[in-house]
């Protein structure tokens, strides 16, 4: 992964393919090597060339364990969209991805040609509200939780039931799960202390980029209802949703997901 210093910090990126510029902004804790397993190859299949990278906070990108914003993602994807010429390109961002896509589409909407949303929100309920600062305090609690009780509760929390059922499905899962654990990393903590605004839906009514959003039907993290609300919010938006799938919806799912963004990209 090449790494460049971009708006004052190190970050690593990589470009996939030829074509039209689709950049893709990862959620919370993961790198942006996620998409490579599924988006990628069908984007790349259809023409278009790819940029995936890792918010600051994932090696090899700065920890800035200090800590950040959202406003200090957003500006790092600006960024590296100018330091790779990109000019007006597509992105697609998924949960923390998809809050830094919507705020560049604010701050800088002459970067963005169009916008897929996955498993985002426009405010913060009580629930998701209680579930951060829980995060946060296990985090800063110093307990490690034993390997395989962690990834039996990652996988309930992130998967559908649609593939909790399935056997063989959900021991794959549960092995990768297991041998590749939430991070104790400083620059992870950093990431959980990112906090948006408690409503940015009427903020969002400004935006006037053609969006695309996708819920994920057993999404517990953020509830398709959520979605749903930012495609109402968004003049120029279309919502769907997937079934039988979680917050992990673009991995569990990917021949739906990437149909949907073949779909929006070439109407473009």
């Amino acid at each position: 992964m090449p790494v460049s210093t971009i708006n004052g910090i190190s970050l690593g990126y990589e470009v996939t393919g030829h074509g039209e510029p689709v950049v893709m902004v990862m959620g919370t804790g993961a790198s942006g090597r996620a998409w490579h397993l599924h988006q990628v190859p069908a984007l790349v299949a259809a023409g278009y060339q790819v940029i995936t990278f890792n918010n600051r906070g994932i090696p090899p990108t700065d920890a800035c364990a200090d800590g950040f914003t959202i406003d200090d993602l957003v500006a790092d994807t600006v960024g590296l969209v100018e330091h790779l010429g990109l000019g007006p390109c597509r992105f697609v961002g998924t949960s923390l991805g998809a809050h830094i896509t919507q705020e560049l589409c604010l701050a800088r909407p002459d970067l963005v040609t169009a916008a897929a949303l996955l498993a985002t929100r426009g405010r913060k309920d009580v629930l998701r509200r209680f579930r951060d600062r829980a995060e946060r305090e296990l985090h800063d609690s110093g307990i490690s939780l034993p390997a395989r009780y962690a990834a039996t509760i990652r996988a309930m929390e992130f998967l559908s039931p649609a593939t909790l059922n399935e056997d063989k499905e959900i021991q794959d899962w549960l092995d990768v799960f297991e041998v590749s654990p939430a991070t104790a990393a400083p620059g992870y903590r950093a990431q959980l202390g990112v906090e948006m605004a408690p409503d940015r839906l009427t903020a969002y009514r400004s935006i006037r980029t053609r969006c695309l959003v996708i819920g994920f039907a057993d999404d517990l993290i953020l509830p398709p209802h959520l979605s749903r609300e930012v495609a109402e919010a968004i003049p120029n938006a279309r919502f769907v949703e997937i079934e039988n799938a979680g917050h992990y919806g673009y991995m569990e799912r990917p021949d739906h997901v990437n149909a949907e963004l073949l779909r929006f990209f070439g109407q473009n």
